[in-house]
Parts: structure tokens; sequence; C-alpha cells
């Protein structure tokens, strides 16, 4: 709520005539083409054409094998997100369930493609993924009958029925593992794989999709079902991401899960660099700063480009970014791409 949230405060940073009301939620960042939030553009020449007009003018950007695999779009969304209320408990279809739903209720799942998510913590993360090895179980099961649950769930239990009344998602927790990520951390949400966001910030980045299959903590349509049928119940503990660090580059450590739609990419910088090379791709992206003050620049444009704290920089494919540090601190940034 208000500048407890991330959201707001990149928003603060970034645009100095941003007012955040402390009464109101700001819960999501959207940077990317989704038709339901297409990101404008804030250059003066092109002030009202947004980044999706100008990628379906401007081809070439995107790079050859996303333009051919992706008919032309950006493959995914890049998202901010500030969770103070849990969001629902959840699993997206794969391609071929998908479709399947789009053509028998489209009022429920409005488009046909999957929906792989990826979430990176900015601060403690807390969320549900996957379900738990049975012996857990069965360990609450027991506990619960027996009222002698530990504090730390008794409490979470107590926490989602007061923002959910009565929702039987709440007992979700003693089936589905619970994880708390420390910032850099990730976790990767697959077709199938029950999950949902309880608290925190973190960075997101998913295929471009609005199927979403509910289960609970939610006054939205549950269709149980589908759920049921396409849940993976295969239990697992170690739900956790890791990235791999890059050989080129020893600031940069990249999160590429095993889909095509997407990649994202850590940068963290030291002050000392005086100047920063991004280094470039076959493949459109788009650059967050999460901390730190830069010029960017091309080799192309003409233009330097001020960017800090909260600022989203596109960068078409192929492209070279320079950034020079414009202050002696460290910067810390995230960039979506997709790697083919």
């Amino acid at each position: 709520m208000g500048s407890n949230s991330e959201v707001a405060r990149l928003l603060a940073s970034s645009d100095p005539l941003a007012q955040i009301s402390e009464d109101k939620p700001y819960a999501e960042l959207w940077m990317g083409t989704h038709p339901r939030g297409d990101a404008k553009i804030l250059d003066n020449s092109i002030l009202q054409k947004t980044l999706g007009q100008w990628i379906a003018e401007n081809q070439d950007c995107l790079g050859s094998k996303v333009k051919d695999t992706f008919n032309g779009k950006l493959p995914f969304l890049f998202k901010v997100l500030s969770v103070e209320t849990a969001l629902s408990i959840q699993a997206h279809p794969n391609k071929e369930l998908a479709e399947k739903l789009h053509l028998q209720a489209p009022q429920h799942y409005p488009d046909a493609n999957h929906k792989p998510e990826m979430a990176i913590a900015l601060t403690p993360f807390q969320g549900l993924c996957g379900f738990r090895p049975v012996e857990e179980i069965v360990t609450f099961l027991t506990m619960a009958a027996g009222n002698n649950m530990e504090d730390i769930y008794g409490e979470l239990l107590l926490q989602l029925h007061q923002q959910y009344p009565g929702d039987i998602g709440c007992f979700a927790i003693y089936f589905l593992n619970l994880l708390t990520l420390k910032p850099g951390e990730a976790m990767f949400l697959e077709a199938n794989v029950p999950h949902a966001y309880l608290k925190g910030d973190c960075v997101e980045c998913m295929a471009c999709s609005d199927n979403t299959v509910r289960a609970g903590l939610t006054p939205k349509f549950i269709d149980v079902p589908t759920l049921c049928e396409m849940l993976s119940y295969i239990p697992s503990q170690d739900r956790l991401f890791p990235p791999a660090w890059s050989q080129e580059d020893p600031y940069l450590s990249i999160y590429d899960p095993p889909v095509p739609d997407f990649t994202v990419m850590k940068m963290e910088v030291p002050g000392s660099v005086t100047e920063y090379r991004v280094l470039a791709l076959d493949s459109a992206s788009i650059l967050l700063m999460v901390q730190g003050t830069v010029t960017a620049s091309t080799r192309t444009a003409q233009a330097t480009i001020s960017l800090k704290r909260g600022g989203v920089l596109f960068i078409g494919a192929n492209e070279s970014v320079s950034l020079k540090l414009t202050l002696p601190e460290d910067l810390l940034m995230f960039r979506a791409c997709c790697l083919l």
C-alpha cells in the first residue's frame, strides 16, 4: 500500500511528477506489449505511440529468430509485483490444453497460449510452489488433528483467512511447498504446477497469456474438473531455480528456464566501474533499472538517455548499449529477453 510498495517506489523515483497516494495500492508494473497494458514510449518525437505499435512497424528490432518463431510479436511480459494481499492459488495449462480450453470456454481462457512464469525476489518474497512430499502432508494433517501446528503456519493460516474469509484455499499451505525467497533467488512455474504469491516484491517474467486455472484465495472463477485433471501431483521440496553465471560478463547472471518464450538476466555492477556495456543479443529485450543512475547510449542513436531507479529501456536486437555511471553507486538491473 502506498510507498510501502516497491512498484510505487520505482514509479516515484523514475517520474518526479508522480504523486504516490498512501491509501492506494500499487501492485504491478507492466513492461511489454500485452494488449491489456501496452507500454507507452516516452520519446518526444513519438509521444503517442505504444511499444506494440512501434514493434509492429519495426519488425527487425525483434531479431530474426524471435520474429519468425512468435509471428512478429514480443513473446514475453516483464513485470514488477508488490504483493501485500495473497494472489490466487493457480496453475497454468500447457499449450495443448490452452488451445482446447480456449475453444471450449473463451470467456474464461481468452487465448490459446501457455503461461510459464518466473519470479525473482527483490525483497524477501513468500510464495507457494508445487506439492509437498507426501510425508510432510501426512505430518501436517496429524498435527492439525492434534491441534499442535507450528506457529509460522498457524499465523499464516490466520493471515490468509483474514484476507479471504472462509476460502478453502487457506489450507493449501499444508499441501504446497512454502518458500521464502531471498533477494536474487527465483522460482520457475512451469505448466500444471500449483502456486501462489503470498507476500513481498519480485521481478516476474511470463509468456504473453491470460490463461489461469484458479484453485483458491480468489472470488474469481474456479474450474475444479480442469484443475484436478491438469495438476502435476509429483512432490518436490527443492523449487528454487538458480541462475547461471555468464562466462562473458563477470557481473551478469542468467535465469534461463526450459521454455523458449523468455530468459531473465540480472546485472550487478559495482560503483567502481565507470562504464558498463550491455551485451548485444539477437533478441529484443527490456531493461529495468532497480538501483543506480546511468547515461545510456548506442552506436546508432545520436541522443543519450538518462536512466535511474525505476527507469525502463527497450533494446532492439543486436544493439549494444553503453551505460556510463553518473554516480559512484552500485547498479542493479534486470533484463528480459528471448534466447532461442
